[in-house]
């Protein structure tokens, strides 16, 4: 069992190794049972100013936004204001396939309709300040990718109207719901909608960069990722949040159980997606959890039902994505620690050897394993960059970063793998043996 001296330090450690003192920052929390048993925050809230981060500071949350949007969703159904099989074409009479898609398909990516941010017009139109109704004319043509409930694919405009959709039928604005039905009601106070005139108490300002150098993050009109992404909130009030929802404050037991069922396509095969929320899990045990990207500002979250162990973690950086690190702090609070140097299980030259050799995966892309001084690497064909792997098994192996996995098996003589990045599953056939 990790004592709670030895968590404090392994957590230091994996933020250090991230997050300089004179970069951009970061702000981790870690909860138990509704208690903070880790808080600390690293690097700097303002280049410019030289004004080191807190822990209080507030962030850009991006996709985060997005379980704010289902809950607010699931208690509109409970007031018996809509039901989650209504056509989108109550809501929007004259939107394209609207009598087939419903809320349903809007809240687990499975509409079809093309997601705004992957259109290459979208740059066009960052900086506009847009009514939730005209922006949806911005995309409702485009063609669709599939029809509704025949695939899974992560879609922003789904969420978009889901948030025209909770005014339509609330009868107040998507910010001032958020605001009056879940902030205020949850003592959210450094929660609120985003915005860049307000002056936000304790803002983290936002960065990008480039060839090595710092700028302030590329301007987006807090209008455009609206239901989607536009809430900003600190580590403390997005407990307060994780809180709720696991004491059903909001909705229902059974309600909130919407939210965290892995839905299946229209074929019966499981997407891994609730509402709001994607079921993962760690090491076996399992996980809901979602992140956030808007510019200047990644986000992760990770909640461990069974531990009751919720994992929160902000960064003021485009540059620096925390998700990898949260996923791995959540292993360790839950003594369930990814393979490092330090743990990983130990395997004779002969049984690390048998994995040597050139994949071939179905995306096409070739992958080396070889291995030095008893140390099985992967690297990519073309890169530069490989990665050290840990034994956990004699046949399956995590990267350094817990962050993806190689899982091998051989069958009659031939060796395949599967790759996991916890988000999609990748098997590679062996090719060749390297000497």
């Amino acid at each position: 069992m990790v004592s709670a001296q030895n968590l404090e330090s392994e957590i230091d450690e994996i933020l250090k190794a991230q997050f300089k003192d004179n970069e951009s920052g970061v702000v981790a929390l870690v909860a138990k049972k509704g208690n903070v048993i880790y808080k600390k925050a690293y690097g700097k809230a303002n280049l410019e100013l030289d004004v080191n981060m807190k822990p209080k500071n507030v962030f850009e949350i991006g996709s985060i936004t997005k379980q704010f949007t289902a809950v607010s969703i699931l208690m509109l159904l409970e007031e018996g204001k809509l039901d989650l099989e209504n056509k989108l074409a109550k809501f929007i009479p004259n939107y394209p396939k609207g009598k087939e898609i419903t809320i349903h398909h809007l809240l687990t990516h499975t509409s079809g309709i093309k997601s705004y941010t992957s259109m290459q017009k979208f740059g066009e139109v960052t900086t506009q300040d847009v009514e939730p109704l005209k922006f949806i004319d911005f995309f409702k043509n485009e063609p669709m990718d599939f029809e509704p409930g025949e695939q899974y694919k992560y879609n922003n405009s789904g969420y978009f109207i889901l948030g025209y959709i909770i005014e339509r039928v609330s009868g107040i604005s998507y910010p001032e719901f958020v605001e009056e039905r879940i902030f205020k009601k949850l003592n959210m106070n450094s929660s609120s909608y985003g915005s860049h005139v307000k002056l936000i108490k304790n803002r983290a300002i936002g960065y990008r960069k480039r060839n090595g150098d710092y700028s302030n993050a590329q301007y987006i009109s807090m209008s455009l990722p609206y239901a989607a992404g536009s809430l900003m909130s600190n580590v403390d009030d997005m407990l307060r949040w994780q809180t709720a929802i696991r004491n059903n404050t909001l909705v229902k037991k059974e309600t909130i159980e919407k939210a965290f069922t892995n839905y299946a396509l229209n074929n019966g095969k499981k997407i891994d997606y609730g509402y709001g929320w994607s079921l993962n899990e760690i090491n076996g045990v399992p996980t809901v959890e979602h992140g956030g990207s808007i510019p200047g500002y990644k986000s992760m979250g990770v909640y461990v039902p069974s531990e009751d162990v919720y994992v929160i973690v902000f960064s003021n950086c485009g540059c620096k994505s925390p998700t990898a690190l949260t996923i791995k702090i959540a292993g360790l609070a839950i003594n369930k620690p990814f393979a490092t140097g330090n743990n990983a299980v130990s395997l004779s030259k002969e049984e690390l050897q048998k994995w040597v050799g050139t994949y071939k995966f179905e995306d096409g892309g070739i992958r080396l394993v070889t291995m030095e001084n008893n140390q099985l690497y992967s690297q990519r064909k073309g890169s530069s960059s490989k990665f050290k792997m840990y034994p956990t098994s004699p046949n399956e192996f995590s990267f350094e970063d817990g962050f993806y996995t190689y899982k091998f098996s051989e069958k009659k003589g031939k060796k395949t793998v599967i790759f996991q990045n916890r988000i999609k599953k990748e098997k590679g056939m062996l090719t060749a043996n390297q000497s």
